[in-house]
């Protein structure tokens, strides 16, 4: 039987709960073991895919077409486990799935309370869908004392005490700040975060001390006398200048040797930290750099973009260089400032989005980086915006647009009604927004000799996907005409999935989200052949 890990979080949010399991992933992995790790989000939507990214980050999309938190995107990264549906829940879909039972009698006239129904429930997700595996990794979002994470917290202690003590291991990560003005380090707010975690009947095992400094070792034994854990079991991680660093430092403070002595057992192989310190001497030590300019309205917030800077970050690793990304707000961009705005990039990108807020700024950029031979990626909407910018300007259809936008008789980009996905109709709608796109991994069939195939040097792949509208196929022979290719259909020819042009050194668009599949140890062809393409165009 799989043992299971739970990771909760004290003081504040945003501490790196996610950084931390994935690392302890990896780390567990290197041992010999298998291993497979769970979100829990405490919020009530029923995924984050109708959230704006300003509220909760990115949303990350799984092979099998789950909108998911952004943290399942640093399991895969670190981990090389692709995430599935079952890997991520929220309290909106718990209580749903409750309450659809209840309509359907399932209950047997009881009356349905968060004890026992709420709680089994979660039990049931947590335990659902382990086949092999010799570790779980579960992740509970959220603060320890925030009312919405009562019922998750409640479910594991339940759950430790079903299947046992000794099959079970909670490691709590907090905050401990340290205060300029007396020159302290503070024990204090960790001292009550595990004090709220004991009321509920949880002793953490582990405690994960998140600072910004050392932590004394007079502070750790006082963490360790006031909590109920052992002087070993206190373990520091001081704020890295990389995230790539993370499994380095776990590794340095016993993190993986405290689990698996915990459980009694015993590393099957050596750890392997090679290719991690690799990178992190090449993120923090190279003098190369490139710049790459992000066109976006959710530049505000690092977070919306996450797996794009990482999958940035990936293709300058492989190039040995470092990737500078300038973040630039479409909404304001104005035409006459794209010239100076866009004059020390190297390459330009435009990322996915919804709605018309900020269009008009991606499509000049669009068409100051055709003009102007600079290398350029549209992911997902950026195909889209491209496809419009050059609709407009080589196809002379001055109001081409996107339904999406509006009622138009020149919609070059349409919401897609039905497709087909492993032999299954499927059919969209703008009437419900939630889980109704296009979604997960579909097959691209890509044109011999185009710079697509080339890069991928495949005439098959399969990309994540998120979107509801699609380049309108019909005009394929007049973009062709002109010089876009579309290199890149569905297997039933009726949907665009990638553009490029003939006479421009690097300019591709693609429907679907590359960066979702990149991963720091095996960097996405795309990425990799954007960034050398930058590489060059900065050297001219």
């Amino acid at each position: 039987m799989a043992r299971y890990i739970f990771v909760t979080g004290g003081v504040v949010s945003s501490l790196g709960k996610g950084l931390s399991s994935a690392s302890l992933a990896y780390l567990l992995q290197s041992r010999g073991y298998k291993v497979r790790i769970r979100k829990l989000d405490p919020y009530l939507n029923i995924d984050p895919g109708t959230m704006s990214p300003f509220q909760h980050g990115e949303v990350y999309v799984t092979d099998d077409g789950a909108e998911t938190d952004l943290d399942l995107g640093h399991y895969e990264r670190f981990s090389g486990i692709s995430a599935k549906k079952t890997d991520n829940i929220t309290t909106g879909k718990i209580y749903n799935d409750v309450l659809k039972r209840e309509r359907q009698g399932k209950y047997l006239g009881k009356t349905v309370q968060v004890i026992p129904h709420i709680t089994n429930r979660i039990k049931e997700f947590i335990k659902n869908d382990v086949a092999k595996e010799d570790f779980v990794i579960c992740e509970i979002g959220g603060t320890v004392g925030d009312i919405e994470s009562l019922p998750f917290l409640e479910a594991i202690r339940q759950f430790s005490n079903e299947i046992g003590r000794i099959k079970t291991l909670f490691i709590h990560l907090t905050l401990v700040p340290y205060m300029k003005a007396s020159d302290e380090i503070k024990t204090k707010p960790t001292q009550h975060s595990v004090k709220e975690l004991r009321s509920i009947g949880i002793q953490p095992d582990i405690i994960i001390c998140r600072s910004e400094r050392t932590i004394p070792l007079d502070q750790r034994k006082k963490i360790s006398l006031f909590c109920n854990v052992g002087i070993e079991d206190v373990i520091e991680t001081v704020d890295v200048k990389t995230i790539y660093e993370a499994p380095i430092s776990f590794n340095k403070q016993k993190l993986d040797e405290r689990v698996l002595k915990f459980f009694k057992i015993k590393s099957k192989k050596k750890v392997n930290l090679l290719p991690w310190k690799k990178i992190t001497q090449l993120v923090l030590n190279t003098k190369n750099k490139v710049n790459i300019a992000i066109i976006g309205k959710y530049v505000e917030l690092k977070d919306a973009y996450k797996s794009l800077d990482e999958a940035l970050t990936h293709g300058g690793i492989a190039n040995n260089f470092k990737v500078k990304i300038i973040r630039i707000e479409s909404d304001v961009l104005k035409k006459s400032e794209i010239k100076d705005k866009l004059k020390d990039v190297d390459g330009v990108l435009i990322p996915g989005g919804f709605g018309k807020r900020g269009t008009e700024g991606k499509i000049a950029a669009i068409n100051y980086a055709r003009m102007n031979k600079i290398p350029f990626l549209g992911i997902c909407f950026g195909m889209q915006m491209a496809v419009i910018e050059f609709a407009r300007n080589k196809l002379n259809i001055k109001n081409a647009t996107s339904s999406e936008f509006g009622s138009s008789k020149a919609s070059v980009i349409g919401l897609i009604s039905e497709w087909t996905k492993d032999g299954k109709l499927m059919k969209g709608t703008d009437k419900e927004l939630g889980g109704t796109m296009r979604l997960g991994s579909y097959e691209a069939r890509l044109k011999k000799d185009t710079k697509i195939s080339k890069i991928y040097k495949s005439l098959r792949v399969f990309e994540r996907h998120r979107h509801r509208y699609e380049v309108n196929i019909n005009y394929k022979k007049d973009f062709e005409n002109k010089g876009m290719i579309f290199s890149g259909l569905s297997p039933d020819n009726k949907l665009p999935e990638i553009i490029e042009l003939k006479d421009h050194p690097w300019f591709i668009g693609v429907q679907f989200h590359p960066e979702f599949k990149s991963r720091p140890l095996a960097p996405h062809p795309l990425f990799s052949s954007f960034i050398k393409a930058a590489i060059i165009n900065s050297k001219k």
